[in-house]
C-alpha cells in the first residue's frame, strides 16, 4: 500500500481493539478516561494498564489495513533506505525506512498507519511516495537508535593514513592498520560497544577468524567475527591506538587511549595477551556516564545499612572498605562516599588506577607503574600533603595496607577497596596483608561488600508463585503460604535477554562491639556475630531484591553462588 493515509478506511483504534477482541469494552472505557486525564495516546494507555501488548496492537493494525507486520528485531536494515530520512524526522514521526521495495519505493515501518498528517509530512520529507508496514513502538525506537548510531572519535595526535584513497596499495600490516577499511571496522565495533553500554570488548583469536564479544551488565555476549585476512590489521590498529608496539606479538602489553562519544569523553584501557591462536586484546571502557553524580541516595541502600555507612564516613578518621570482585561497582560506592564528605574546609585527595571519573574540588592522582608511581608511593606522598580525606583505589599489597592504617590512626578518613568475597572475609584479607588484628579493630570503621545483579526488564518479566519452604525461608508471620517472584522472558526492549541495567546487592558490616573483638577469628565467626547484631547478608539482600520484583532468583543465585539464598 502506498503511503497515502487518506486512502485507508480509518477505524478508531479503540473500536478496532474491541472488535478484534484484544481488549474488553469496559477496558476501553477505563483507558479512555485515563487518556483524557493524562493526554497520552490510547495505544500507550492500554499497554501501560496491562490490557494488551504493543505487539498485539501492531498486529491488529496490520491485519485491519492489509499491511505487512515487521519484526524489527530480526530485520536487517537497508542503509540506503535508512539514509532517506534524518534521525530527527524518524524520531518525530516514529517512522523508519527499512528497505527498498521491488517498485523502487521505500518501505517505512510506522506505529500508526492511519495518521494523515504524518503521512503527508513524510511524503514531503522523502520527496516521493512510500509503502507502509506496521511495527511495535518499542522496536521502532530501538531500531532508530541502532540505525543512526553515533560514531566514536578517537582523540589522538597521530595523522591518520586513512585519509588516503581506499584503493591505494597497502604494503604491510602497519599500513593496513591505518587503512580506511580497518579504521572504519574498529571504530564501528567500538561505537557498538559504547552504544550498548558494554564495560569491556574482547577480541579473541581463533584458528579461522577472530571472535568479538562484549560484556554487558556483567555477562558476555557475542558481537561479531572478524575474517582471518583482517585479524592482523585489526590487532595492529588496536595496539596503535593504545600506543603499543604493533610488531611485538609475544609479550603482554597494556596501554590507554582517549575517545569522544556524543561529545562525552571516555577512556579505553587496552590489554594484549599472546595465546596459542594469536593475540587476545581486551578493551576496557571507563569513564562512560561521567556526568552522573554518585551520591549516597543513588546507592538505594536500606535504612539500617545506609545509617551504618553514613555514620562511618562522617567520622573524622578511620577506614571504610568496599570489597567485591572486579566489576561489582566498588568505585561507584566510593565516589558516593566522597561526594558526601567533600567540603570546602577539607582537603580530599585520591590515588586511583585509573581515574575513572574526574571530580570537581578533589585532587586526583593516577597510578603510573612505568613512572614508578604505585599505590604505595602515591599514598606515601599524599600523606605528606596534609589531607583530611584520602581515597586509595585498592589495598593490593602489605605496604599500601600499612600506610592506609597509619593514615587512619593519625586522624585521616580513608576510603578504599579490597578484593574479598564478603565483608567478614575482608577482615581476614587484611590479616593476610600483615595488618595486626589490634590495628584492624582500632582503625576499620565499616566494611561494605557488594555484587551487581541484572535488573529484570519491566516490560516482559513474568510473575510466578512459590512457597517460602521451597526457598528455604521460614513462613512469614502473616501466615502467607505463597510468595510472588518474577522470571526473565525477553522482549525487544531488553533485546531478548530479559534484563536491562543492574542493581547492587550489599552487606554493610560495622566493625564495633562484639565484631571488633573477633577480628582474630575466622570469617564465619565474624559474619555470625554481625548477623546476630542485625547485618543483612548479600544473599538476604538478594532475596529482598528478588521478592521486590527487581531481579530474578536465578540471577541472584548466579551472582551470590549456588547455595540456597
Amino acid at each position: 500500500m502506498i503511503g497515502s493515509s487518506p486512502g485507508l478506511n480509518w477505524i478508531p483504534l479503540g473500536q478496532l481493539l474491541v472488535d478484534g477482541r484484544i481488549i474488553q469494552p469496559e477496558q476501553l472505557e477505563q483507558a479512555l478516561v485515563v487518556k483524557q486525564t493524562t493526554g497520552k495516546r490510547l495505544g500507550e494507555v492500554v499497554v501501560e494498564l496491562g490490557f494488551t501488548t504493543e505487539r498485539a496492537i501492531a498486529g491488529a493494525l496490520a491485519e485491519q489495513y492489509g499491511l505487512e507486520y515487521v519484526d524489527l528485531a530480526s530485520v536487517e536494515l537497508d542503509r540506503n533506505a535508512v539514509s532517506l530520512l534524518t534521525e530527527a524526522l524518524a524520531r518525530r514521526y516514529e517512522a523508519l525506512p527499512i528497505r527498498m521495495c521491488s517498485d523502487g519505493l521505500p518501505l517505512l515501518a510506522v506505529t500508526d498507519p492511519t495518521n494523515v498528517a504524518t503521512a503527508d509530512d513524510l511524503r514531503f520529507a522523502l520527496g516521493a511516495n512510500f509503502r507502509l508496514a506496521v511495527a511495535e513502538r518499542a522496536q521502532i525506537d530501538l531500531a532508530i537508535s541502532r540505525a543512526y548510531r553515533r560514531s566514536l572519535e578517537l582523540i589522538t595526535e597521530e595523522t591518520e593514513v586513512g585519509a588516503q584513497p581506499v584503493d591505494q596499495r597497502v604494503h604491510d600490516v602497519r599500513d593496513m592498520a591505518s587503512s580506511e577499511p580497518t579504521i572504519n571496522l574498529v571504530n564501528s565495533l567500538l561505537t557498538t560497544g559504547v552504544q550498548e553500554n558494554a564495560s569491556d570488548i574482547h577480541f579473541e583469536p581463533r584458528r579461522d577468524d577472530m571472535a568479538v564479544r562484549v560484556r554487558i551488565d556483567g555477562v558476555m555476549r557475542d558481537l561479531t567475527t572478524i575474517p582471518k585476512h583482517m585479524v592482523a590489521a585489526v590487532a595492529s590498529r588496536l595496539k596503535i591506538m593504545g600506543q603499543l608496539d604493533p610488531s611485538d606479538r609475544r609479550s603482554p602489553q597494556a596501554g590507554r587511549a582517549s575517545a569522544s562519544f556524543g561529545g562525552d569523553p571516555i577512556g579505553l584501557r587496552i590489554t594484549t595477551l599472546p595465546t596459542t591462536e594469536g593475540e587476545q586484546i581486551v578493551l576496557g571502557i571507563v569513564g562512560r556516564g561521567h556526568t552522573q553524580q554518585h551520591t549516597l541516595a543513588s546507592l538505594e541502600l536500606e535504612p539500617r545499612p545506609a545509617h551504618v555507612l553514613r555514620s562511618a564516613i562522617e567520622q573524622p578518621s578511620g577506614i571504610v572498605i568496599v570489597c567485591g570482585p572486579t566489576g561489582s561497582g566498588r568505585t561507584t560506592t566510593l565516589y558516593a562516599a566522597l561526594d558526601h564528605v567533600k567540603a570546602d574546609e577539607r582537603v580530599v585527595m585520591t590515588i586511583e588506577d585509573p581515574v575513572e571519573h574526574r571530580l570537581d574540588g578533589i585532587n586526583q592522582i593516577e597510578v603510573d607503574l612505568d613512572g614508578g608511581l604505585t599505590f604505595a608511593t602515591g599514598l606515601r606522598t599524599i600523606l605528606r600533603s596534609d589531607p583530611d580525606v584520602v581515597l586509595v583505589g585498592e589495598l593490593d599489597d602489605a605496604e599500601t595496607a600499612s600506610l592506609a592504617i597509619r593514615a587512619a590512626l593519625t586522624g585521616r578518613l580513608v576510603l578504599t577497596s579490597l578484593h574479598a568475597q564478603d565483608a567478614a572475609s575482608a577482615i581476614a584479607r587484611l590479616r593476610d596483608l600483615q595488618v595486626h588484628p589490634a590495628l584492624i579493630a582500632s582503625s576499620v570503621s565499616c566494611v561494605v561488600a557488594q555484587r551487581l545483579a541484572r535488573r529484570l526488564c519491566v516490560d516482559c518479566r513474568k510473575p510466578y508463585t512459590t512457597s517460602p519452604e521451597e526457598l528455604g525461608l521460614a513462613t512469614p508471620s502473616t501466615g502467607e503460604r505463597e510468595l510472588v517472584l518474577y522470571a526473565a522472558t525477553g522482549c525487544p526492549s531488553c533485546r531478548g535477554t530479559g534484563y536491562t541495567g543492574r542493581v547492587a546487592l550489599r552487606e554493610v558490616l560495622p566493625v564495633e562491639g562484639e565484631v571488633g573483638t573477633l577480628v582474630e577469628r575466622s570469617a564465619q565467626e565474624i559474619e555470625a556475630a554481625a548477623v546476630r547484631h542485625g547485618m543483612r547478608t548479600l544473599r538476604e539482600d538478594g532475596m529482598r531484591i528478588a521478592l521486590s520484583g527487581i531481579s530474578s532468583l536465578e540471577e541472584i543465585r548466579r551472582v551470590t553462588g549456588s547455595r540456597p539464598v
